[in-house]
């Protein structure tokens, strides 16, 4: 007879086999964080481990599940193109990328009327920046302290915090950064060998940081007067995260590229965007190989992809991101009225919230309070003083009532660690 099963032995295997074979780095931070079970299936806002306990989902990816987790529209257009062909040969016409292509095109502001379609959102910046410098003939970058694009080696040249570079470097050559946010220190920066700027329109892993009401359109002007590019990064922020379908939409600008990733996949496939202007685009017409993928465009992720772009202009996400964004940044106001002396700020839009620590070490406490709880959040890559909350746009109001009062007792959990600690 076989032994009972036991979750925490399967999840000690598990792990070791990160140790053995993937991470071991991350095997000791998961385990640390409370993050050390087997996840084994997901729906909506809820993911269950071997255990069979359910972890409210207020992470998302981050910014890959906005509809949620296997939205049922988006399984049924991925199983009906898996059982009609799921890959390109490359040679013949590929329907569903030219049906995704034109979504886009439809979908996105002003004259971003042409799409390539990649497999990830660095993929997509690592072709926006090509075809910024190609279009331009220009070798100069600037980017924002605190950005992230990704971590290829593009993308990281183009990314903003020193930590994720120093293993890498020499990286890519020029490449500038500035404060984000600092209009008049873009303005120095951006001269006439600058082939674009490339910007998130807020910014995500350095800590939902929301710039003044004027960077960004003074972004596209001072990109406008020098002949550069304004590539707006909305991996994370885009497609209903912040209440608007892109986030640039709440200072009404329009980028010359636009990358876009995540949340394109619908939750359940991995696919890339970068979409660009007739201008941009003619690089392709006296070479239409200079960029390819080959896993790029594949039909069963751009089925998945126009599922997802179905639920953007018919799901009521934007409006659903809007009312509960502004129920749960109110749930953290309220957390951090009631701890002035550990939380210093808390900022977002729609549901892309961020809630900053005084001391990270407090932060990294609430984490493991709110594991203990089921909830899953994490830091941002570029700030541990500050988690982030990007739940899924379905999540209901209860849900984000649980959510806040689970973070209510995670801090106050960690605010009797710390004081145990001082005593």
């Amino acid at each position: 007879m076989a032994d009972p099963f036991d979750p925490e032995a399967h999840a000690d295997r598990v792990a070791e086999l990160y140790v053995r074979h993937l991470n071991p780095g991350w095997a000791t931070v998961i385990k640390f964080m409370g993050y050390g079970v087997v996840e084994v299936e997901a729906e909506g806002c809820w993911i269950t481990d071997s255990a069979g306990d359910r972890w409210l989902d207020c992470l998302g990816g981050p910014g890959v599940f906005t509809m949620g987790h296997r939205h049922p529209e988006v399984v049924a257009a991925v199983e009906r193109q898996l059982h009609a062909m799921p890959l390109s040969s490359h040679l013949l016409l590929n329907e569903r990328m030219a049906e995704l292509a034109a979504a886009l095109a439809e979908l996105c502001p002003g004259n971003l009327q042409h799409a390539f379609i990649c497999n990830s959102g660095a993929e997509a910046v690592e072709g926006a920046l090509k075809i910024a410098r190609a279009h331009t003939r220009r070798p100069k970058f600037v980017g924002a302290i605190g950005g992230f694009h990704g971590k290829t080696f593009g993308a990281l040249s183009a990314s903003g915090r020193e930590q994720y570079k120093t293993a890498f470097q020499p990286l890519l050559p020029g490449f500038s950064h500035v404060p984000f946010g600092d209009a008049d220190a873009l303005a120095s920066a951006v001269d006439d060998e600058t082939a674009a700027v490339i910007l998130e329109p807020i910014q995500c892993e350095a800590g939902i940081i929301i710039p003044p009401n004027d960077y960004l359109p003074s972004a596209r002007e001072i990109c406008d007067r020098h002949g550069a590019l304004l590539i707006l990064d909305e991996i994370q922020s885009g497609l209903c995260r912040t209440g608007k379908t892109f986030a640039a939409e709440w200072w009404g600008v329009t980028p010359d590229l636009l990358c876009l990733g995540k949340a394109l996949g619908g939750g359940v496939m991995p696919i890339g965007a970068f979409v660009g202007t007739d201008e941009a685009w003619a690089v392709f017409q006296g070479n239409p190989l200079i960029h390819t993928s080959t896993f790029g465009g594949n039909p069963l992720a751009c089925a998945a992809a126009l599922a997802a772009l179905k639920l953007v202009r018919e799901g009521g996400l934007c409006e659903a991101a809007q009312a509960r964004g502004a129920q749960l940044l109110a749930g953290m106001k309220a957390v951090a009225a009631e701890h002035p002396d550990l939380v210093r700020d808390v900022r977002g839009k729609g549901l892309l919230v961020g809630l900053e620590f005084i001391d990270a070490d407090v932060g990294g406490l609430a984490i493991a309070a709110l594991a203990q709880r089921r909830v899953l959040c994490a830091y941002g890559l570029n700030d541990p003083h500050t988690l982030r909350f990007e739940p899924p746009a379905v999540i209901t109001e209860a849900e984000v009532d649980h959510a806040c009062t689970m973070v209510r007792e995670a801090v106050g959990q960690a605010r009797m660690l710390m004081a145990l600690a001082d005593a």
